[in-house]
Parts: C-alpha cells; structure tokens; sequence
C-alpha cells in the first residue's frame, strides 16, 4: 500500500467516525403551571429529539394508540419487570404504574438519539442514579407564586380547591431544584426556550458523548504531513 493510499484508508476510517455521538437524555421538570409542557413540545417541533413513551397500567383511552402514546401492559407484567429491574425510571401515579424501560433508552443512546423526558423530580433522580453521564436535567421555575397560581387559573381546568392542592405540590417539588444540572426562571417563554436550545446544543458537544473522538484524534497523530 503506498502512502497515499494509506491516507485515503485514514480519511475514509476519519469520517465515518465523525457520525457517531452518544445520545442525551434531556430531562425537564418543573411545578404544575410553569411551563414545562409547552417548553416540551416546541423542543419536539424542532425535530432533533424524540419523546420518550412510556409504558403504563393505566387504561388506554380512546383516542390513544398503543405504541405511539404509551406502552400499554397490566399490573402483573410492570410489576414483573420492574423486579427485574428492566425500568430506567418508574413512578406509580394515582393507582397507575409509569416507567421507561432501561433497553429502550440504552437502544436511543448507542445509536446517538436524544430522547426528551417530560418527567417529574423522582424519575429523573432515579435517571441520574442509574444514567448519570447520559442525562441533562433542567428544572424550569415560575417567577413568583402569585404568577403561577394566575397561570394554572388562565388554564379554567380546576377547581380552586385543585389549584390549591397544585400549588402545594409546587412547593415541595420546588425543594428538589439543587438536584438538576439547569435551573431556568420561565417569566418570558421565547427567552426561556431560546436559553433551552442553547443548553441542549452545547451539551451535544461535551467531550464524552463524542464518541469519534478517539479514532479522530489517533488518525490525526497517525496521518503523515506532506510538505
């Protein structure tokens, strides 16, 4: 093999290795009313991440389908796996049984896919212990309580005795803030959003998630210089 030829060999062996990047988990939480599901869905609507679906035992609605909106499975087989430890993170909510299977998002991160998780303090707490390299937590906070509770009325969907009842959990959710990587005061929406993308790009960029780096870095040594 001539010189040139190995260097050729190099160059091929160098771009195919500049594909290859770990996936995110991006992980938003927040207090009912502050934000968190709007900021959600514009994430989505940019095309570059993809929700995670979660399995539950809750009862499929009409309007649902299988595998789309949720993993649909009973009690038995959740309780089963999660036995077996095959959840990355599970929470049971009003009666029902939530949770991300672990080989779904070892799947997503080996192929380089970032998958965003809409999930409150406990799952992402047990996705930090488990993933804690993989994941990105963001915590978005209200500019005041007064300002949340005028959000969650604008909503007309409660009571005020359930607004009540939110803006107590609020409180205690608030309390987990210093656990989370990110810490955003959504008082603008655009100037929040805009702080959001600018957080998930720059995390695609940390060094250990670049897993070309290595080949990349060895080639470039290894690649003789022609003058």
């Amino acid at each position: 093999m001539t010189r040139s030829d190995k260097n050729k060999q190099i160059d091929r062996t160098k771009t195919a290795s500049l594909v290859k990047r770990r996936g995110i988990l991006l992980v938003l939480s927040s207090p009912s009313g502050a934000g968190k599901s709007t900021l959600s869905r514009l994430l989505l609507e940019e095309g570059t991440l993809g929700l995670s679906i979660s399995v539950t035992t809750r009862q499929r609605r009409p309007s649902e389908v299988n595998g789309i909106h949720y993993h649909f499975i009973d009690i038995d087989e959740f309780e089963r796996r999660r036995d077996n430890d095959e959840f990355a993170e599970w929470a049971k909510v009003h009666d029902n049984y939530y949770g991300t299977l672990r080989a779904t998002v070892d799947k997503a991160l080996d192929e380089g896919r970032d998958m965003l998780f809409d999930i409150d303090y406990q799952g992402a707490e047990q996705l930090q212990q488990k993933l804690a390299e993989d994941v990105v937590s963001i915590f978005i906070l209200p500019p005041s309580m007064q300002e949340l509770k005028s959000r969650l009325r604008r909503r007309a969907e409660d009571s005020d005795e359930v607004i009540a009842v939110r803006l107590e959990n609020a409180r205690l959710e608030m309390e987990h803030w210093r656990s989370y990587d990110y810490v955003l005061v959504n008082e603008d929406l655009n100037k929040t959003f805009a702080a959001l993308k600018v957080i998930y790009e720059a995390e695609t960029f940390k060094r250990h998630r670049a897993v070309y780096l290595d080949t990349l870095v060895n080639n470039l040594i290894a690649e003789s210089v022609e003058f």
